[in-house]
């Protein structure tokens, strides 16, 4: 790879893993418009880790706090906000890993499709701008119960549909359930956690098992620059949908899937 195909891949990567405008649509967009070749697995899971890198980070203080009272809470202790927001963020995993492990090799075979993830684009795109026009109670993160939690992990489910985003999705169930926009995106930011690693965990499997030449230089530079481009997208995001809202990525959705259509119809 040149080292703009590692830039532009790299910030691509970092800003649509948690901006609700769907990371796959963007990668796949890439090949399509420049000659490059698909940059490899190995790069892939550098990427996902620059990610990940990102959102740990910028949640240092609120994960020790959670790591803290959860591993109380399994010891017998009473379970304050932190143990209670770090079980919601657990058990809210648990649909889209059994579902993802199940159906992984038919989504990543039959719904890869331009059309698949432009309709995604526009049906959820929509989806969300209902749902962040709806009235709202104002609740953050720590307000959030066990059903709660529970519907947004199973609505988490359908961002393996390409097109939907992770981030997109879950921060549409948290606002129809009646989060503000922030603790919606908050609660998505730490969803995203054990999401990336599983992902990453099942990529650096398919590594294990096709070794390959790897370019080291190409690695370090991509996932500093993924990470950094994620952290800045996280902080300014948080800032933006506080004052403005989530409209602009929804028009964006839907103008980018209609753009998808028009090319790949």
């Amino acid at each position: 790879m040149d080292w703009l195909q590692v830039a532009v891949l790299s910030i691509v990567q970092g800003l649509t893993e948690f901006l609700p405008i769907s990371s796959s649509a963007h990668l796949i967009l890439v090949p399509v418009l420049t000659p490059w070749d698909d940059q490899g697995l190995a790069f892939d899971v550098a990427l996902h880790l620059g990610s990940l890198a990102a959102v740990v980070l910028y949640f240092r203080h609120e994960l020790r706090r959670m790591a803290v009272s959860w591993a109380g809470s399994l010891r017998g202790g009473a379970a304050d906000e932190d143990a209670r927001l770090a079980w919601w963020v657990l058990l809210a995993t648990i649909p889209v890993c059994v579902v993802g492990f199940v159906l992984h090799d038919p989504i990543e075979v039959g719904m890869r499709s331009p059309l698949i993830i432009a309709a995604g684009l526009i049906v959820f795109g929509v989806l969300l701008g209902v749902a962040d026009w709806r009235r709202r109670t104002g609740r953050s993160e720590y307000q959030l119960t066990l059903k709660d939690a529970l519907l947004i992990g199973g609505a988490q489910v359908l961002a393996l549909i390409p097109g939907t985003s992770r981030s997109g999705i879950t921060i549409t169930a948290a606002l129809l359930l009646g989060m503000s926009r922030e603790g919606a995106a908050r609660f998505s930011f730490l969803l995203s956690i054990p999401v990336i690693v599983l992902a990453s965990g099942l990529e650096i499997v398919g590594l294990v098992g096709a070794p390959q030449a790897v370019d080291w230089s190409t690695l370090v530079v991509g996932t500093l620059l993924s990470g950094i481009s994620a952290f800045l997208c996280i902080h300014y995001f948080l800032v933006f949908i506080r004052r403005i809202g989530m409209q602009p990525f929804v028009i964006y959705r839907i103008v980018l899937g209609l753009w998808l259509l028009w090319l790949f119809w």
